[in-house]
């Protein structure tokens, strides 16, 4: 970057520096391995024979509680058929046909693949065994538009253990904190062309580096998921958070296209 403004810096207004994509991942970390599956079972006292049962009860119940926010709100509970569908690009088309500004957007629903648990009869000990192993299930497809985080969306698998994936935007974000703060910009797609203020809209993305994410995370897993501490009644738990995927964006504006079009045809 240095080398580069000191060679194009005369057609250069300024520079901003910060998140473009954040993927953030939350696993119940205590029941994601066999054993700690079993120690679940025996808390809530559900033999293996009856595990099936009890495992679609429950995930029957999660999706009725989790969809009960789009039915309140009137939003779209939607099934796509195809896991490769872009959904952001359906959401963001509901969006604008319904004029959503903040809020719920809609519920996009997809049979995706996950690491999952079954039952497995072992012939030898004449036993059932709780195992682990990849299978398809139903996914549940939140966005909205956040108050803080603007254009977002967060994903839970509605079979145990019920990962979660929560993934926002930086520049979404920084959206909404200068509108907060009465700094005028123009913006194309996901990049600044303009800002009337560019060392406090440095200073702004400089404070998503200082975020107390477990919170923020925890409240938004408690949305799509109303009914996580009547499940785990018996064994409480919370999640984990981790960094799936972390993006680092520098917008460049030049003073005008021509003279980015010199650098750049």
């Amino acid at each position: 970057m240095e080398s580069f403004l000191q060679k194009y810096g005369h057609y250069v207004t300024g520079v901003l520096n910060g998140f473009d994509r954040l993927v953030f991942r939350g696993t119940l970390r205590r029941i994601v391995f066999v054993e700690g599956m079993m120690s679940y079972l025996f808390a809530a006292n559900i033999l293996l024979k009856d595990f099936s049962k009890h495992v679609l009860s429950v995930s029957t119940h999660l999706k009725n509680v989790s969809s009960i926010a789009a039915c309140h709100a009137s939003r779209p509970v939607r099934y796509l058929p195809s896991s490769v569908t872009f959904k952001q690009k359906v959401a963001q088309r509901i969006a604008e046909k319904d004029g959503i500004e903040e809020g719920l957007v809609c519920i996009l629903k997809s049979v995706e693949p996950c690491m999952a648990f079954d039952i497995y009869r072992n012939r030898e000990t004449k036993r059932l065994d709780l195992v682990t192993r990849l299978r398809k299930c139903l996914h549940l497809y939140h966005y909205y538009i956040h108050p803080v985080f603007g254009f977002m969306n967060v994903r839970i698998q509605t079979w145990f253990p019920f990962n979660i994936q929560v993934c926002i935007n930086g520049r979404e974000w920084l959206s909404r904190q200068m509108d907060e703060a009465g700094i005028a910009y123009q913006r194309r797609d996901n990049c600044y062309t303009w800002l009337e203020d560019i060392p406090k809209a440095q200073e702004l993305m400089d404070r998503q580096l200082r975020v107390s994410w477990p919170d923020l995370l925890k409240e938004i897993a408690l949305t799509i998921n109303p009914a996580h501490e009547e499940i785990f009644k018996d064994f409480p738990l919370d999640y984990y958070w981790s960094v799936y995927r972390s993006e680092w964006a520098s917008d460049i504006m030049f003073r005008s296209p021509a003279d980015l079009a010199m650098i750049y045809p």
